[in-house]
């Protein structure tokens, strides 16, 4: 017999069930058990690339004519040439960015013709690898490909087709052609290739405000940290790794200044990169003056940019508070700002960064979930 009664186990059982779901919801970050490597070269991130495509020449077709012991005018066996090789971007897991993409791809050429109608080799074709969600442009800036989903491909050039021998020229009335055919030149055609998507959480700030010390303080990335403006340059990566097996991948990106809209300091590159993160985390310096004018600024180079940049989802963070005059602007940036939940931090001291990982987790949660229910 049990020694709770059904009304006392059914109390007990939903009890149990709701600290389970509770304790399923909350994700904790976990930190980095690794040490940070030690190699000296920064390790940049390419979330965009030019490249100019040239596909394989077709190999030359053969003159010949074939003379054996007991006929010196066999006729003509000159051979085919080759067809040259293709360049093809493949969508695939195996890559992040585009570091490993040169600027000038080359197919292989085709083999030529020989005799006794030997035909030349076909040229393997060029398959370049390249993160899922890549988005091909031409020379125009026209969308020719979007590579959204594993293994898709596209033929960026094609090779040209291997010449034709002077067997292949011979008829009734000419059985001894002395003609064969060159082989063309594979397609020139210039891309843009772009990430759709580089990382779940973008940094966005004035120089020195702080990014990079932030990224390096959240993730095992090693961004360049300097006491001058515009320390970083190009992109740089880490990833937070939640015990709910959940990575979110944050992006220091360079540092935005007035009139950014207008292609000022790195402008519309910097703006092109913040388009590619899903969630905003605003990065202001708490010590300087007026902390909240930097808040208002970025807003208005996002809004004058256009597109859906500025209604992204958004977190604003006061960085520096170690310093003695961070505490008096951090209240006055509650007042002034709309936006809620305003977190003091030390990016460098360390403080309060568990609990800015908890609210970055939640925030991304909560606009996968709007997605999910939109679609």
């Amino acid at each position: 017999m049990s020694l709770f009664s059904l009304s006392s186990r059914l109390v007990i059982s939903r009890l149990l069930t709701k600290n389970r779901t509770n304790y399923c919801q909350i994700a904790t970050a976990l930190r980095p058990k690794k040490a940070k490597s030690t190699r000296k070269e920064a390790q940049y991130f390419s979330d965009a690339k030019k490249v100019r495509t040239v596909g394989g020449k077709g190999g030359d077709g053969c003159v010949s004519f074939l003379q054996l012991w007991c006929n010196e005018r066999a006729g003509p066996d000159g051979g085919d040439g080759g067809n040259g090789g293709h360049i093809i971007f493949q969508a695939s897991n195996d890559v992040r960015n585009f570091n490993h993409v040169g600027s000038v791809i080359r197919a292989p050429e085709g083999g030529i013709g020989t005799a006794m109608d030997c035909h030349g080799k076909n040229a393997k074709h060029t398959v370049v690898k390249v993160p899922i969600g890549t988005v091909v442009r031409n020379a125009k800036g026209v969308i020719v490909a979007d590579l959204g989903s594993a293994n898709l491909m596209f033929v960026a050039a094609r090779g040209g087709a291997g010449g034709k021998g002077n067997r292949f020229f011979t008829t009734d009335r000419e059985t001894s052609p002395r003609v064969c055919e060159y082989g063309p030149p594979g397609e020139d055609l210039s891309y843009t290739l772009e990430l759709r998507s580089m990382a779940e959480v973008g940094l966005i700030g004035f120089p020195n405000a702080g990014k990079s010390t932030l990224l390096n303080a959240l993730t095992r990335a090693k961004p360049k940290v300097a006491p001058y403006a515009f320390t970083t340059l190009r992109p740089h990566l880490g990833t937070v790794q939640y015990d709910d097996h959940v990575q979110l991948t944050i992006a220091d990106l360079p540092g935005l200044v007035p009139e950014a809209h207008r292609n000022k300091g790195l402008g519309i590159q910097f703006l092109k990169h913040a388009e590619r993160c899903t969630l905003l985390l605003f990065v202001l310096d708490a010590s300087a003056p007026e902390p909240w004018n930097q808040y208002q600024q970025l807003m208005y180079e996002l809004e004058q940019f256009g597109g859906s940049l500025a209604s992204r989802p958004q977190l604003v963070v006061a960085n520096k508070m170690d310093m003695p005059e961070s505490a008096s602007n951090y209240e006055q940036l509650q007042l002034l700002l709309k936006q809620p939940n305003i977190l003091g931090i030390s990016a460098k001291m360390g403080h309060n960064l568990a609990q800015l990982l908890s609210t970055i987790r939640e925030v991304y949660d909560r606009h996968k979930a709007k997605e999910q229910a939109d679609v």
